[in-house]
Parts: C-alpha cells; structure tokens; sequence
C-alpha cells in the first residue's frame, strides 16, 4: 500500500489514479473523509489526518511501502514562507517517526536554485529540509502545469485574447499535464532505490504562449490572440483577480525565473521523464469543463 498527499488535488489524485491503474493499494491522507468520498468508491482507503497535526499524519505514514508528499499550494506566501517552513516542520517530524522506506515528493523545475524562484522557493525548501532524513527520496521537479491555464479559458472564449505573463512569446517553455506528473509519482514509488533523485517531468515537447493561444483557439473555435503582458502591470492584475495586495513578489519572481531562462529544465545529475498527454488534449478539457 502506498500512502498519498494531495488525493482530492490534480496532482495527488493523478498519483493515486495512476496507482489503483496499476493494481496497487492507495491510502489516500485527507482531512475530511466526506469530501473525498469518491476515491473510497474506487478503491482506496482513506486516512483523516491534518497537515498540521504530527501525530496523525505519523499514523498515515506508518506500516505502508512508500509515501506521495506534497505542500498544499500557496500562491501569495507571506515573507520569508513562514507557512511553507511550518508545514515542512510537522511533514519532517511525521516521516522522521513513521520512516516509511521511500517518499516521492513534488518539486518543481528550479528547486536546485538558492534564490530567484518566486514561488518555487517552497519547492526548494521541501527538498532541502526533508532529505536529510533517513529513508530513499525522489524529488519530482514538475514543468509549469498546463492546468494553470484555466484561468485564461473565460478570456480566449469571450475576448478572443489572453494575456502573457511568460515572454517572449514564441519561446518553448517546460509545460506538462497534471496527468503525466501522477504516472511519473506513481512509476518512481513502486521502484526500488536508494539514495535521493531528482526526476525533472515534462511534457512531450515544450511549448510557448503563441502555442497555448493557438490551442484555445480550436477548443473555443474562434481565433485567439496572444498578448504580452507589460510586467508593469503584473501586480494590477493579479490583485484585480484575488491576490492580496502586497502579497505578488513572489509571484512575478517566479515568473521572472521562467522568462530569464534562470529557471529550466537540463540540471547535471537529474534523471529526466518525458510525459505523453499533448497540450491541446488538455486546454479542450478545461474549456469542455468550464
């Protein structure tokens, strides 16, 4: 049985679909059994626990071949991931008690950097705090999702635009479906290794905005322009659409990263995973869906 973080997610429940596809047994960890009730209808058992409680999460981790770890999300971090630290905290404890024999883990492309990642710095830390411990790991450096295009569904139907922030925009960047992130997760936990690896995960080809724009235009059917966002106006935007105010920086670095070319896949000494779902199959899902 494999534990899994994250099952009523994108990525967690791709991991844990990709497993019960394979025959494996999944404990999905959530925090209300109730909401998830749908994994129990496909055959995992689920496991209460908080992100915040070590000795809950301990129990979830305990008596299973291996573990799917992941931080929930948090797009506008306070300074310094105060959050990011303290989940890390309680996540190192749990695993250091349970030591389960191996964890894969969700990274990001970049998390080798030190500084510059915006964002992706939580992604960094993960992997910094949580390989000292006493048990093999794979660390999973994920492409941007092509899932984060969801937002721009509304725009490209009703507008026949969407606004960049990546740029240039015929430059090929490292995206990847959610889907392929969970079969990649599921591939390495039932591996055999030791030691600690860094799987870098894409897609099957990179893809620029020009792209993206071009893929909304056959699901929406009707032509879509791609518009390079000024970076000035990044944080208007963002607060425009929900993020706090004062709360963007570490956003636009991330972004930065992408566009500078200072965050990016090749890294010496990472293995490298190619997944198969193309983009367009996934934009025609989001539009279907919304």
């Amino acid at each position: 049985m494999y534990a899994v973080m994250g099952i009523t997610g994108k990525v967690g429940g791709a991991v844990a679909s990709a497993l019960l596809a394979k025959g494996e047994k999944v404990r999905g960890i959530v925090r209300d059994p109730e909401k998830a009730a749908e994994w129990r209808k496909q055959g995992a058992e689920l496991f209460r626990a908080d992100y915040d409680d070590v000795d809950t999460l301990t129990a979830a981790f305990t008596g299973v071949a291996g573990v799917f770890v992941m931080v929930p999300p948090n797009f506008a971090p306070a300074p310094g991931f105060p959050e990011v630290k303290a989940t890390l905290k309680i996540l190192h404890e749990a695993l250091s008690r349970a030591l389960p024999s191996k964890a894969v883990y969700l990274s990001s492309i970049g998390a080798e950097q030190p500084s510059g990642l915006g964002l992706i710095t939580g992604s960094h830390l993960l992997e910094e705090t949580l390989s000292d411990l006493p048990l093999s790991h794979a660390f999973l450096r994920a492409a941007w999702f092509f899932e984060n295009s969801a937002g721009d569904v509304e725009s490209a139907r009703n507008e026949g635009k969407i606004r960049f922030q990546l740029h240039p925009l015929d430059r090929k960047f490292p995206l990847v479906a959610t889907a392929d992130i969970g079969k990649a997760g599921a591939e390495t936990l039932t591996q055999g290794w030791i030691g600690i690896r860094h799987i870098e995960v894409a897609g099957p080809e990179g893809y620029s905005p020009l792209d993206i724009a071009d893929a909304f235009a056959e699901a929406v059917g009707r032509s879509v322009e791609a518009i390079a966002f000024p970076r000035a106006e990044w944080e208007t935007l963002w607060v425009s659409q929900g993020m706090p105010k004062g709360r963007t920086a570490s956003r636009a670095e991330m972004v930065d990263g992408f566009n500078s070319g200072w965050i990016h896949f090749g890294v010496p000494g990472t293995e490298h995973v190619d997944g198969a779902t193309p983009l367009r199959a996934v934009i025609t899902q989001l539009v279907t869906r919304s």
